[in-house]
């Protein structure tokens, strides 16, 4: 079975919309809304909507990543389908996930196609090493019918095997409110010897930032990006070269900033930074299930950057 979590922060007007669209295509499936606005109970507009779903409103504010994280742990499927309140459906082609899950023990997410407000399409991703960080960008697609290797699956549109989730440690509270936290389990995903694919199969339409632009101000999206994106360096990486070279070059990546009074990335920094403590506990939990090097997952899109291909 697959169990459905659909993480809420405010904007529950669009949520309650999207739940009206969606809810045709839950069959057989198990729902879970996680509610992490702690101000307005939504339990009983969900069940005029939709009476199966499982609703929980959070007594305080858990953050994105721990918000889906207690939704999976309430769950009972076998496969978890993050569904952002954003995101819209438009078919139930998910369900067709399974069958390639069970051709494969290895994988551990599928991420879905996914059609921005401006129609591009979207959800392929590559990761790749530059001016001393792990850094992240869209990948070049060619074909748009069958599996693709992906860097991460998107927390707000793909599905996952619920035990490898929360054996792998699930989304780092690291990260909290948002960001990194799925490019961070997807990579230890992948390091510790799992796959994850594009899936293009399943499209849907996601205009992303829609909550987050709506409530959070720019500056502390971009400040809490700049932050998340150290953390996830400092916490991953374990190629002694790659580790020598973010040293090598951190000094001038801050004094670069300085210069162009580049502030916000500066706060990240110094907001990561007071977090190592933290930081180098959740890397000792992490490194002990890795497998393959940095190397090898950057590798993977590094050979086929142009091309598109697996």
């Amino acid at each position: 079975m697959i169990s459905i979590i659909i993480p809420v922060y405010k904007n529950n007007q669009m949520f309650l919309k999207n739940l009206q669209i969606n809810k045709k295509y839950f069959f057989g499936c198990e729902v879970i809304v996680m509610n992490d606005y702690t101000q307005e109970k939504i339990t009983k507009r969900v069940k005029e909507i939709f009476p199966e779903a499982i609703t929980v409103d959070n007594k305080e504010n858990l953050g994105f990543g721990s918000n889906v994280n207690t939704g999976v742990k309430k769950s009972s499927g076998d496969f978890v389908l993050l569904l952002n309140s954003d995101v819209i459906l438009n078919d139930d082609s998910f369900k067709k996930s399974v069958e390639v899950f069970k051709k494969n023990e290895n994988i551990f997410a599928l991420s879905f196609a996914q059609y921005e407000s401006d129609g591009k399409l979207i959800g392929a991703n590559r990761g790749f090493f530059k001016d001393g960080l792990i850094n992240h960008d869209r990948q070049l697609i060619t074909d748009n019918r069958r599996l693709t290797t992906n860097f991460w699956a998107e927390g707000g549109s793909s599905i996952f095997r619920r035990n490898l989730f929360i054996e792998l440690g699930s989304f780092d509270q690291l990260y909290n409110p948002f960001y990194w936290e799925d490019i961070d389990l997807s990579y230890r995903a992948w390091k510790s010897g799992y796959k994850i694919y594009y899936y293009p199969v399943v499209k849907v339409q996601h205009h992303h930032e829609s909550t987050i632009g709506k409530f959070f101000q720019k500056s502390s999206i971009l400040k809490t990006a700049y932050r998340n994106q150290f953390i996830f360096n400092w916490k991953n990486i374990t190629d002694t070269d790659l580790l020598a070279k973010h040293l090598f070059t951190l000094p001038i990546i801050l004094l670069k900033s300085l210069i162009n009074g580049n502030w916000l990335l500066l706060k990240g920094f110094f907001l990561a930074l007071i977090r190592l403590p933290k930081i180098f506990e959740s890397r000792q939990k992490t490194i002990k299930l890795f497998k393959k090097t940095d190397r090898e997952i950057l590798d993977l899109f590094e050979l086929h950057r142009h091309s598109g291909e697996e």
